[in-house]
């Protein structure tokens, strides 16, 4: 099967292409335009393989996207390319509805075309995947119960509100003009090769740098974690056994406070690191208070039973487990993350790409 992935140089999408590339027989195109959060480095391990091949390129560019569907011709899309961060989202909220609701559209737009020109045996195993975030159902009392595939939408920020507007284009483009996709709603993901400004990766890094490491507010905000390869074998799972049409929550059913996520790091810290920066006793001494996100949403829940029951997919790792290889990972691979504090990783990129066009 030939997969054409967009966003497949950020951390879902890298995870995912690492994923397909070395547990499966499907080719991959890959089209990201390698902003900020875009990372060759990330797909270093199969960046050679002849099932793989990248193309730097915006969603928005209509010609480039014709191109790439004409040239490539693939069976299936899954759509990762967005802008993700909340806190960028609030100080730059253009970014967001440029990219997760234009980009969106004009990707649906040129599938659309491209699946109008696809014989009736082509148009039977055709699908797109629309990859979106359980931010979309708004956030949780501590008494209610999770999110489900038929829980209310109720975005709080401008991030979750483009994914909303996304999720809602993808459904039209369905039922309109009968394009066949599925939509996938995940929680919080984590893992190797996620972005510094993340809040795992963050802790992790302040902490080796002896910096004050910030929790927002009272720290008590809940959310569900999900290892990022976990997310990654679920979305192969839909894309292969999922119903056209349908959404499916994927969730990792580990709920944890904020403070009690970046305790659980510093206790794994003290654990694995000899050497404590500025001579403190445990990291855990870093952890700081500052002040509240706007609109911080309380907590987040997925109910992932469709999927599990529907599709035979659970989550292989416990927050207990994933954290302690996240930890590690990014103890082992400090070259990676520092390239990207220090900016490098832009001119690495930049090598890279030229390489592959080559």
């Amino acid at each position: 099967m030939k997969i054409l992935i967009t966003g497949g140089a950020g951390f879902i999408g890298s995870s995912l292409i690492r994923h397909l590339i070395g547990n499966s027989n499907h080719s991959v195109l890959n089209i990201d335009l390698l902003t900020y959060a875009g990372n060759l480095n990330s797909l270093k391990t199969i960046s050679n393989s002849k099932k793989y091949t990248f193309c730097k390129g915006n969603i928005c560019d209509k010609k480039l996207l014709a191109n790439a569907f004409n040239d490539f011709k693939p069976d299936v899309v899954m759509h990762l390319a967005a802008e993700s961060h909340v806190d960028r989202s609030i100080s730059s909220p253009i970014d967001f509805i440029n990219t997760n609701i234009l980009g969106t559209f004009t990707l649906l737009e040129s599938t659309l075309n491209y699946f109008n020109s696809l014989t009736d045996s082509k148009k039977d195993i055709f699908k797109f995947l629309h990859i979106s975030t359980d931010e979309v159902y708004g956030d949780l009392n501590s008494d209610e119960m999770p999110f489900t595939e038929m829980s209310a939408y109720k975005p709080s920020s401008p991030y979750a509100s483009s994914k909303a507007s996304s999720d809602h284009l993808v459904r039209a483009w369905s039922r309109t003009y009968k394009l066949p996709v599925l939509i996938t709603n995940c929680s919080n993901n984590y893992g190797e090769y996620q972005f510094p400004e993340k809040l795992i990766p963050n802790s992790i890094i302040k902490a080796l740098n002896g910096s004050q490491i910030p929790i927002y507010g009272d720290g008590l905000q809940i959310r569900d974690w999900l290892y990022v390869d976990d997310h990654s074998k679920a979305l192969l799972k839909v894309l292969e056994k999922g119903i056209s049409g349908s959404a499916y929550n994927i969730g990792g059913s580990n709920e944890r406070t904020n403070i009690d996520l970046v305790s659980q790091i510093c206790m794994i810290l003290d654990k694995l690191v000899t050497h404590r920066p500025n001579n403190i006793k445990t990291f855990s001494d870093l952890i700081t208070f500052v002040n509240d996100r706007p609109g911080h949403d309380r907590r987040y829940a997925i109910d992932s039973t469709k999927i599990h029951k529907e599709l035979s997919w659970t989550p292989k790792e416990t927050i207990e487990t994933g954290l302690y290889k996240t930890v590690k990972w990014y103890l082992e691979n400090q070259q990676w993350w520092k390239d990207i504090m220090s900016g490098e990783y832009i001119k690495q990129n930049k090598k890279l790409y030229e390489k592959d066009k080559l």
